[in-house]
């Protein structure tokens, strides 16, 4: 066809105009429908004459031409209809989460995922997989893996799995063969049968008890000591040898490790045969002779002081010559605390006996695990300790006392105790009355039922000490954590005493007591009570100067008066003033009462003290009332500080483009403690708008359980307290701006010479204030009070949040203490885990016995090494000690290396007695080790055996 020729095509010719295929229409659909369906139809029927081959290069062929759009299309019609193939779940959820699933898998199971793939065994290999399931048993890496070492804790675990699999005599002969002769067939039968007849016999005792295990369990345990509720959901799968035996060896190691225990001696033989040597002429006591017929004045006075108490070493030189002062451990048993009062008193009775140790108004604190109180007063083990103290000092009716130096008689329930012990005991207890605010100052106030002429914190301290003490005592314990550092190595070997006696000392020269005392206000008052006098011409000067001085600080006179709020009312005292004032009274008027009968004056003097006794009881109430309001307006003004000083000023910076912390800086650091203080603001406007119009009758209970409800502000700030330090620390090492703001504001006059950390600690301080203000405003409340009930709701209610601010003070404290001994220890695993916590740390000498087979007297032994015994609540863990001397110094450095740990239910102990050739010493054994171990004391060997012992029989218990 000619060019011309296509001016003259029609539209149907047209309608057939083809496009990149001289078979397909360009305009016609229906043709064009037609001819696709047709040439699909030709293609399918090659595609079925193809082979397997032909068809996967066709399909590779048309996906290569395929857009991203058409493959998207076939792979979700895939999707759709038929699952391509199983997905991986390790390859698509984070690592985390498949080392959490791989983490509920057995020993056996790990190690048969690990046979899957590359990844699955490099997943199922990772220490954090392998190392709790060594812990649980014990099993300690004898070394730290190195960053690139890799299943080093798997390989430890298989390895200490296979020393547990063990053999029979048949077994054990079969595959290694034995020394004796070959027996005949007969005799090798007979042996079969004896062997199956004594195995027989063996199973019927470990049944038998098993029975007897299951009869004398208690109610929350099983028969073989170990609760099914505590039993980990995935036990290591050993040998078949070991788990047939497993249940029959849990039970016979637990009966083994209890007889060790009961084999240990007590205090009567732990030498050996023979006691405990008495202290010799030259210790503390020297001068008392145990002489019957001595008077009582000749008998000592002790003091028992705790460790637990803050700067204890100053307290320790605050005691008076001739006062016996024993300075215990928190942490030891009472057994051991009867032993340090019975050596110390060297077969004596004492005069009074003072206990200075940690406590409330309502309990003390007096050993680890021991806050005796009215709920385990009557315990056995308690009642059996306070019966044994109480034969160690004079009767009540011989004078004798025992001083607690904590404010039981401020409470009921503190009185409640005091009351029982003296019943118990036959010996007068008694306590201070004041009001304890967190400090010590209430031993200072009155006691309940002194009649000695003076206080009992003067029978023991000098009153000077002991109150420089008492008003710094925060201060001084963060000082003496550095001053322990330095001089505690010099005084090791000394007696805990001596050392605090050295270390009191030198705090209190170089304070320099002077300085503290002879401030600037007193010199001012005195120098105005001494120019008022030479103005007076006074015959009694003292007294003239005393008044002026109680005059001019009446206000001061009258908050310490508060403070001081005695728990029963004096009625000799009460009735002496009745009758004086009644002798007045016939004086000006002797006719009228000379009219009266005599049970008429008795009546009417009866009547006049019981409204005296309650009119003084509505007046210490009022004085506590607003106390607490004080006590308030200070904690606001504390909390203001904060505010004021720091976050209005970084707030300023913020919005004026010169920022010193960023926003979300400042909200973690004080928004808590912003809201904080205006939940404090209200409680405080509520306090003071109650006591504007206050009577006998108001009632502040209900507004204190107001308050209780809203505690959850305070748990905010607790939860992020850490975190807040944290902040703080970071953000005063990175950003220059901020550390030159805090340099500037801390400490400072506006700050009350405090940091912005020692703020912080205010609240977690306020609520022991809170508790002790409550206690004695409901003591000088009558039964019959309507307020009495809401102040009940309302302690319980800061009781219990004050038990949460304590518990989690413990739990940050053991944390700290777990990671401080992880860090010294070098080659230490992890030590942090749930419910741990230290309980003692022994040092000690690893022996070596030369020849074993002869008798304990005979044996020698040689010295190998130093050891450092750390002994937790479940496991003792052994560790090497050595000493490095710095050059020109008189100071150490105690370096430990890690040996092994052992867990206490499946710790052996066994007591070696003194003999020529060795003293103090013992042997502990565990699964694989034994340690001969020796103290430098006979005291430290009977300390440590006794709480080695109650925490074996704890954890046993569990």
């Amino acid at each position: 066809m000619s060019a011309g020729d296509s001016f003259w095509r029609t539209p149907e010719m047209e309608s057939f105009h083809m496009r990149f295929s001289a078979w397909t229409p360009f305009n016609n659909k229906s043709l064009n429908r037609q001819l696709f369906q047709e040439r699909v139809a030709l293609i399918s029927h090659w595609f079925d004459l193809w082979t397997n081959k032909q068809r996967q290069e066709f399909l590779f062929a048309i996906f290569l031409r395929c857009t991203k759009s058409q493959l998207r299309f076939v792979q979700d019609w895939f999707s759709e209809r038929k699952q391509v193939a199983k997905l991986d779940f390790s390859t698509v959820l984070p690592r985390f989460i498949s080392l959490y699933i791989f983490s509920f898998l057995s020993p056996k199971d790990l190690c048969a995922a690990a046979q899957v793939s590359w990844a699955w065994k490099f997943l199922t290999e990772q220490d954090c997989l392998w190392m709790p399931k060594c812990v649980k048993f014990g099993w300690f890496l004898p070394y730290t893996p190195t960053d690139n070492e890799y299943g080093a804790w798997k390989h430890h675990y298989i390895a200490c799995v296979s020393h547990l699999d063990w053999l029979t005599p048949r077994e054990a002969a079969a595959t290694y063969g034995t020394l004796n002769e070959p027996k005949t067939e007969d005799e090798e039968l007979l042996e079969r049968h004896r062997e199956k007849c004594l195995r027989k016999r063996i199973w019927e005792k470990i049944a038998l008890r098993r029975k007897e295990l299951f009869k004398v369990r208690p109610p929350w345990v099983s028969g073989t000591g170990c609760s099914s509720v505590l039993k980990p959901r995935c036990q290591p799968r050993l040998s078949q040898t070991v788990r047939e035996r497993a249940g029959s060896h849990e039970a016979l190691e637990k009966q083994l490790v209890l007889t060790s225990l009961e084999t240990l001696p007590k205090q009567s033989n732990i030498s050996g045969s023979h006691s405990y040597p008495l202290l010799s002429k030259k210790n503390w006591h020297g001068l008392y002779k145990n002489d019957n017929s001595s008077s009582f004045a000749l008998r000592p006075h002790v003091i028992l002081i705790s460790s637990r108490i803050p700067a204890y070493e100053m307290v320790v030189e605050s005691v008076k010559s001739g006062v016996i002062s024993v300075v215990y451990e928190h942490s030891v048993t009472l057994e051991s605390l009867l032993y340090l009062i019975e050596k110390a008193l060297d077969g004596q009775k004492a005069q009074s006996m003072g206990i200075f140790s940690d406590g409330d108004s309502r309990d003390i604190n007096l050993l680890q695990g021991y806050k005796i109180g009215v709920k385990n007063l009557l315990k056995p083990e308690v009642r059996d300790f306070w019966e044994k103290l109480g034969s160690y000092v004079a009767t009540e009716e011989e004078g004798g006392h025992v001083d607690f130096f904590a404010p039981l008689g401020a409470s009921e329930a503190g009185t409640e105790v005091l009351s029982q012990l003296s019943q118990l005991t036959g010996t007068f207890f008694t306590a201070p009355t004041g009001i304890a605010t967190g400090s010590y100052q209430h031993i200072l106030s009155d006691w309940l039922g002194a009649q000695w002429g003076k206080a009992p914190s003067s029978i023991y301290f000098s009153e000077s000490k002991l109150q420089t003490w008492s008003s710094f005592t925060d201060f001084l314990e963060d000082t003496l954590k550095e001053v322990r550092k330095q001089l505690c190595p010099l005084f090791k070997e000394l007696q805990k005493s001596i050392s605090g006696r050295m270390i009191g000392q030198f705090m209190f020269e170089t304070m320099g007591m002077s300085d503290i005392l002879n401030n600037q206000e007193i010199a001012q008052a005195l120098a105005d009570g001494l120019m008022e006098l030479s103005k007076e011409d006074s015959d009694k000067p003292l007294e003239f100067l005393s008044y002026f001085l109680l005059k001019k600080c009446g206000k001061k006179v009258k908050d310490f008066e508060e403070n001081v709020i005695p728990t029963k009312c004096d009625p000799k005292t009460a009735f002496g003033l009745l009758m004086q004032e009644r002798n007045g009274i016939e004086d000006n008027s002797w006719d009228t009462k000379s009219r009266l009968s005599k049970n008429d004056l008795n009546f009417e003097a009866l009547i006049n003290l019981e409204r005296m006794l309650q009119r003084d009881s509505d007046e210490k109430r009022t004085r506590v009332v607003r106390e607490l309001l004080q006590s308030e307006r200070k904690y606001v003004q504390m909390l203001e500080i904060v505010r004021d000083v720091y976050v209005t000023p970084l707030k300023a910076a913020l919005s004026s483009n010169r920022a010193i912390l960023s926003a979300a800086n400042i909200q973690i650091l004080f928004s808590d403690i912003l809201r904080i203080l205006s939940l404090n603001r209200q409680f405080l406007d509520n306090l003071r708008d109650r006591l504007q119009e206050w009577g006998p009758a108001h009632c502040i209970g209900e507004i204190v359980t107001k308050f209780g409800s809203q505690l959850n502000t305070y748990t905010n700030f607790f939860n992020n307290y850490p975190v807040v330090l944290k902040t703080i620390d970071k953000c005063r090492e990175m950003i220059p701006a901020f550390r030159t703001f805090l340099k500037r504001h801390d400490k400072t006059i506006a700050t009350k010479m405090l940091s912005l950390p020692e703020l912080l600690l205010y609240p977690s301080r306020r609520f022991e204030e809170y508790l002790n203000l409550l206690y004695a405003v409901r003591l000088h409340t009558p039964a019959e009070h309507v307020d009495r009930g809401d102040l009940t709701t309302a302690i319980d209610q800061i009781k219990k949040y004050k038990g949460y601010i304590d518990q989690m003070k413990q739990n940050i404290n053991m944390k700290d203490r777990l990671s401080d001994i992880q860090r010294i220890i070098w080659g230490c695993p992890t030590l942090s885990e749930v419910n741990r916590y230290l309980i003692r740390v022994q040092d000690v000498a690893q022996l070596h016995c030369c020849d074993e087979e002869i008798s304990f007297s005979l044996r020698l032994y040689e010295h190998i090494c130093d050891l450092s015994l750390f002994l937790f609540n479940d496991a003792l863990l052994v560790s090497s000690r050595g000493t490095s001397h710095t050059p020109f110094e008189r100071t150490s450095k105690t370096t430990y290396q890690f040996i092994a740990s052992v867990a206490l239910h499946r710790l052996l102990i066994e007591n070696i007695p003194d003999s020529k050739y060795v003293k103090n010493a013992f042997i502990l054994q565990g699964p694989k080790y034994k340690w001969i171990c020796a103290t430098e004391a006979e005291d430290d060997k009977f300390l440590w055996l006794s709480v080695l012992q109650n925490a074996i029989k704890s954890r046993m218990e569990k």
